[in-house]
């Protein structure tokens, strides 16, 4: 797989465009309008909120930075791209496209965000808009009409050549500032320094990452969203889990790794155990695999690794059917990954809507279809040792099934999360994340 979009973009945008004429002709509309989206200000302030690009239009441009633009596609003609390059010497301008994409679109450089609606489609009811309320502009208001947004998010899973190539180059920027991240946990620096390494290695201020940064120390990393960045490093130091992506031209990576600062230790170990499961049900995202079994295997998987270590006292199989495997592994295997994080469609039964549940008992999956080629998901098995399921767990029906003496063991080093991204293929799946971390860039 190449790592350079620019020669795959011409074949991504005419897969656009495919996809857009049937969600058109879906929804009985004639035209495909994106606004790029708006400038949100604080209320009673005139500080405004960190910009975040529609992903719908991003899928067509490689611009994040570009709000009070707008996209038009009508089947049979060039698509436009209505650019707002505003007077302003407040602020940075944006520059004029430039680079392998703007041959493709008929360009129109507007001066002031209102000057857009003279370039948008006559009949705002014969449009599919697709966007935030934020966006409407006169009687361009985003609608966005179901049969529309079904068919183009259940088709977002399948991903590009092109796509892949953005992803790769972002992933080429997480795994810098991961490695960046392990050696100032090494040396010793709070969380806070950790994520200021990881920041400067990725090249990316925390607005630009595609999500915030959990950088978990010690008992932090028992917390699953951990996002505080404690200022002083905890002494004893123990362990440390960092979940932190990247991004490259409105598409992400999202990597998670945990370390021991003993590296001859038990928690060391156990890291090693659960890096083996996520080994192996990596080689298992194949075409035609249920990702709720996947996500059932796991569950048995690390069960089985709570019992080597002698936390668990039962068999896999019972701690699953019991749910005590969950009060260790309580969130989902993983998602789609792309234009978002947490990529769209997750649950999408088929390109005209529905639903595929979760399985009974299991309310965090954030997917349920069938892995097809094409398709970028994450696989991210975790154990996890937190007060609040503890309790649960000691107070339920099935306290008598760990060994309460060897979770007290671990409790101070929080959790483990191993996490990467893959691409299923027709054959085997290519782990992305791992391909970059051992280029050794």
């Amino acid at each position: 797989m190449t790592s350079d979009p620019a020669p795959l973009y011409g074949e991504h945008l005419a897969a656009l465009q495919q996809r857009a004429e049937t969600a058109l002709a879906r929804g009985g509309f004639d035209h495909l309008v994106i606004p790029s989206g708006t400038i949100h200000y604080q209320v009673f302030d005139d500080r405004d909120y960190p910009y975040a690009v529609n992903p719908q239009f991003k899928a067509w441009v490689p611009l994040t930075r570009n709000p009070g633009s707008w996209l038009v596609f009508t089947p049979g003609q060039r698509p436009k791209l209505i650019y707002l390059q505003p007077f302003d010497y407040w602020h940075v301008v944006p520059e004029a496209p430039s680079g392998y994409w703007p041959e493709h679109f008929e360009l129109v450089v507007i001066r002031k965000q209102e000057d857009a609606r003279q370039h948008l489609p006559g009949d705002p009811a014969r449009c599919a808009i697709l966007g935030e309320a934020q966006s409407a502009l006169g009687e361009h208001v985003p609608n966005n009409p179901a049969p529309v947004l079904d068919y183009l998010d259940y088709h977002r899973a399948f991903k590009t050549p092109y796509e892949i190539a953005m992803m790769r180059q972002a992933t080429v920027r997480g795994v810098r500032g991961h490695r960046a991240a392990e050696r100032a946990f090494r040396a010793g620096a709070s969380e806070f320094g950790i994520h200021l390494a990881y920041c400067q290695a990725a090249g990316q201020d925390t607005v630009e990452l595609p999500y915030n940064n959990i950088v978990a120390l010690n008992a932090h990393g028992a917390v699953l969203h951990y996002t505080e960045l404690g200022r002083i490093p905890p002494k004893p130091l123990h362990s440390f889990l960092i979940d932190a992506g990247a991004s490259f031209g409105g598409y992400a990576c999202d990597i998670t790794r945990t370390y021991a600062s003993d590296t001859d230790g038990e928690f060391q170990a156990l890291i090693e155990a659960v890096d083996g499961v996520q080994q192996r049900l990596s080689a298992d995202f194949r075409a035609g695999r249920d990702y709720r079994q996947l996500h059932l295997d796991a569950h048995l998987a690390l069960a089985g690794v709570l019992q080597e270590f002698g936390v668990l006292k039962v068999s896999p199989e019972a701690a699953l059917e019991t749910g005590v495997s969950a009060k260790f592994f309580p969130h989902g295997l993983g998602h789609g990954i792309g234009l978002q994080v947490h990529d769209v469609a997750g649950f999408a039964e088929s390109d005209r809507g529905g639903t595929i549940a979760r399985p009974e008992g299991h309310p965090y999956l954030r997917l349920t279809r069938t892995l097809q080629p094409g398709m970028v998901v994450t696989n991210e098995p975790g154990l996890y040792f937190i007060d609040l399921l503890l309790e649960e767990l000691r107070g339920s029906a099935h306290a008598d099934a760990v060994d309460w003496e060897r979770i007290e063991a671990f409790r101070p080093f929080g959790g483990i999360r191993i996490e990467d991204d893959l691409v299923v293929t027709e054959g085997e799946p290519v782990n992305l994340t791992r391909e970059i971390f051992a280029e050794g860039r």
